[in-house]
């Protein structure tokens, strides 16, 4: 009985990781996906969310680099697209030896001359992906912490405020983003960050469930913003 159990089990993982593929022709044929038999439903949500997340990131660096672009052409890259690029090779770069929380803070800091939406950027990216567990697939035998993931989406909040807010001593933003002293405010950064921070809190939700645990919320005042352990 235990065997036939595992057989079904194996029949079913089987036709879940097979998928219709249409050909030149129109004509659809059967191909086998093994990555697909070692995913469940809850890999493959965090697998869709990491890419939605790469993706506005990604959006965020061309944004403020439209906004700042001295801060691109102090490197000896060619082109904006060129800085974009450099962010999100893998594993994400360091800045000056910082990654994570530490390279979103030197984005603020006046003695750092080098680029500041690298620092920002990255720093972002390299946090998320440590609140991931340091991956982005993931697989039957992976698992995720809902708490660093929750304390993520709380991080994406900190760093949202520190580039809206933080000054130069001359008065100066460090980076320009929501269209400061222009007639019109740009909201496109405040809907950006939106989408980052409810995702993260989305897929911190589905992990609680899924493992019966309970989330410890955390509420930050403005005078207190601090960076949470990912």
């Amino acid at each position: 009985m235990q065997n036939r159990f595992f057989l079904l089990l194996f029949l079913a993982l089987l036709l879940s990781a097979c998928a219709q593929v249409p050909d030149q022709k129109g004509y659809h044929y059967e191909y086998f996906n093994l990555n697909a038999m070692a995913k469940t439903d809850i890999d493959m949500v965090a697998d869709t969310h990491v890419k939605q997340t790469i993706k506005h990131l990604r959006l965020l660096a061309t944004k403020l680099y439209k906004r700042n672009p001295r801060e691109w052409k102090k490197t000896n890259l060619k082109s904006r697209e060129a800085a974009v690029a450099r962010i999100f090779k893998q594993p994400f770069p360091t800045v000056n030896g910082k990654s994570s929380v530490d390279s979103i803070r030197l984005a603020f800091n006046e003695q750092y001359q080098g680029d500041r939406v690298l620092a920002y950027v990255s720093g972002l990216a390299s946090m998320l992906t440590l609140s991931y567990n340091g991956k982005s697939q993931f697989y039957l035998f992976d698992s995720l912490d809902a708490q660093k993931v929750y304390n993520g989406a709380r991080n994406i909040e900190v760093a949202s405020w520190l580039l809206q807010t933080k000054r130069k001593q001359n008065g100066e933003l460090f980076l320009l983003s929501s269209g400061k002293g222009l007639s019109a405010t740009n909201r496109s950064y405040d809907r950006l960050f939106g989408k980052l921070i409810g995702q993260q809190d989305l897929l911190a939700l589905v992990i609680a469930t899924k493992n019966h645990r309970t989330i410890k919320n955390v509420f930050q005042s403005a005078a207190r913003f601090v960076f949470l352990p990912v």
